[in-house]
């Protein structure tokens, strides 16, 4: 058995005459943050639905070790309980009450959320909420971590705050992670390594690594030069002033 927590060998996958994968495979590390970017409609959420299972292959083989918690695009909190209830969730393996709100109470502060812990989800902003959603998988135990555009309804102030917060629970606490994003400086500040798809059916076209430690300052040389060349190839970037990027 390979010591690969997540893999895909030769998958392909295909929805009706839709073809998305046609022959992908992909290995991550233990404890390797990889990020994976790409066209819209390339099959990069698909690729995270493989590696939770909730999908199948149409051909090749699919590996998953460990406790997986999974955050979408959109929210999935339970509407009849308060944040602080949704985030305790991800706390039942805990059996010491006093510990389990000493934690609780530290991702509220934390995600910004201490004066909202008795509020309901509709009654607080749908970056609020994602924030809960995020911050319930963080405290959970749990070995890996499928990021769907986790940041993506936030303002872009607290996607950087947020960026750095998950940099230093990872320090901390760290965990196998794939994130999903559409947003290439984003990947450049937190992946290890960065996986760029094509257009379906989708293929690995490029791989980067950054052997930098987290949190990055966004103008790092690596960072910059990262973005640049995902951009490029991407087809994204401007031509005649590089420092200049369309997004």
């Amino acid at each position: 058995m390979r010591d690969k927590p997540l893999w895909v060998e030769d998958v392909s996958l295909s929805f009706g005459e839709i073809v998305v994968f046609r022959g992908l495979s992909l290995e991550i590390s233990p404890g390797e943050f990889v990020a994976v970017v790409g066209p819209s409609g390339c099959g990069k959420t698909a690729l995270l639905n493989l590696f939770s299972q909730f999908i199948r292959p149409s051909s090749g083989k699919v590996e998953c070790i460990g406790r997986v918690r999974m955050v979408y695009q959109l929210d999935g909190l339970f509407p009849w309980q308060t944040v602080a209830e949704n985030i305790a969730l991800g706390l039942r393996h805990i059996k010491d009450s006093a510990q389990r709100q000493r934690e609780l109470d530290e991702m509220l502060h934390l995600i910004d959320l201490d004066d909202f812990a008795d509020h309901y989800p509709h009654q607080i902003s749908g970056g609020m909420r994602q924030k809960v959603e995020l911050a319930r998988a963080l405290v959970g135990d749990t070995d890996i971590l499928l990021l769907d555009e986790p940041f993506s309804s936030l303002d872009y102030l607290t996607r950087l705050r947020m960026r750095g917060e998950l940099s230093r629970l990872l320090e901390q606490c760290p965990h196998t992670v794939v994130l999903v994003t559409h947003d290439i400086e984003e990947a450049a500040q937190l992946a290890d390594r960065i996986v760029v798809l094509s257009e379906r059916p989708a293929r690995i076209c490029c791989e980067m690594t950054l052997d930098l430690p987290r949190p990055r300052d966004l103008t790092h040389p690596e960072v910059v030069e990262t973005v640049h060349r995902i951009l490029t190839i991407l087809g994204m970037a401007h031509e005649e002033n590089p420092a200049v990027w369309a997004v």
